[in-house]
């Protein structure tokens, strides 16, 4: 199976995969497959997470392969595919759980690792147990304007602001290897950053960031996590909604589309093994420009892996 060659069919034509991927519904031996979880039954504010999917692969026509001054191209380097959709129910975010969960357990038992586009956040921790299985406890890296260490609310047991803290709870994640990045905003209580800390994991707020910047940040990730292997979870509402407004919990303060992107180019001196891009919801969203961050999101995220996986591919620029 091939991408779709730009150069013969228009980037709006033809059925939409990411990044124009081959469909493979059985995906076997690839890197990494790309895989959909159109849910948002852990909403808590804005609806419309589970249309997100759709959206990012409608825009991901407009991205190719080869970055500029990078060398050869993610897919000259890591074999690909796009899984298609989980089908999730709507109705019952423990069956969603599970559903997901044993999806991306069999993807990683015939693949080497997924990117999941979202969807809500609470499915992370669908993927934090599927890498767990493979890995053993993983380091994280979570870009977010939320902690998402909440404990259960409204009688909702896996709602987006729990994943982490289920993921800590179930001995899924080191703490100790994990660092949260942009965090601000307002809490429901003022201890609400106490679970986290409390357990070692690494804040670095939305203003300590801009005293960092990408640079001083990405030096810290590579610190903290060193070459255990890492997920990496990106809810889109940890850039500023002047940059991304179609998302569930909007935050003012974020990081820019560019401080985000750079600082992503640190997950190729890691060892990714697993990857989500979370919570657009195009409902919210303005001319797509949401979902045209989370394309190029998830594109930066695939040659950060062809990149920690090929090191000795050309074009290797680090920061």
């Amino acid at each position: 199976m091939e991408r779709v060659d730009s150069h013969v069919s228009p980037r709006y034509a033809q059925i939409p995969t990411f990044m124009r991927l081959p469909h493979d519904p059985e995906p076997r031996g690839y890197d990494v497959v790309v895989i959909g979880a159109p849910y948002d039954g852990g909403t808590s504010y804005r609806p419309g997470a589970r249309f997100g999917p759709r959206a990012i692969r409608n825009e991901s026509g407009l991205i190719h392969g080869v970055g500029i001054d990078r060398g050869p191209g993610t897919f000259d380097l890591i074999r690909c595919a796009d899984g298609g959709d989980i089908d999730l129910t709507p109705f019952n975010m423990h069956i969603a759980m599970e559903t997901a969960g044993a999806h991306l357990r069999r993807l990683l038992g015939d693949n080497a690792a997924f990117l999941m586009l979202g969807g809500d956040h609470s499915l992370t921790l669908a993927g934090l147990r599927a890498v767990a299985e493979q890995h053993g406890p993983v380091a994280v890296v979570h870009l977010d304007a939320h902690s998402d260490t909440n404990p259960a609310f409204y009688g909702g047991e896996f709602h987006h602001g729990t994943p982490f803290r289920h993921g800590i709870d179930e001995k899924l994640v080191d703490p100790a290897a994990m660092v949260q990045i942009g965090i601000r905003g307002h809490n429901p209580k003022p201890d609400s950053l106490d679970y986290a800390r409390g357990h070692g994991v690494r804040i670095v707020t939305a203003d300590e960031f801009a005293g960092l910047g990408p640079a001083g940040t990405s030096g810290l990730i590579r610190e903290r996590v060193g070459r255990r292997p890492v997920y990496v979870s990106v809810d889109v509402d940890v850039v500023d909604p002047a940059f991304a407004p179609g998302t569930g919990t909007p935050a003012p303060g974020g990081l820019s589309s560019r401080e985000l992107l750079a600082l992503l180019r640190c997950i190729g001196d890691l060892t990714p093994v697993g990857f989500d891009v979370m919570e657009v919801s195009p409902p919210y969203d303005h001319a797509g420009i949401t979902s045209v961050l989370a394309t190029e999101i998830g594109a930066e995220l695939l040659y950060q892996y062809a990149r920690a996986h090929r090191p000795t591919s050309e074009g290797d620029h680090r920061p």
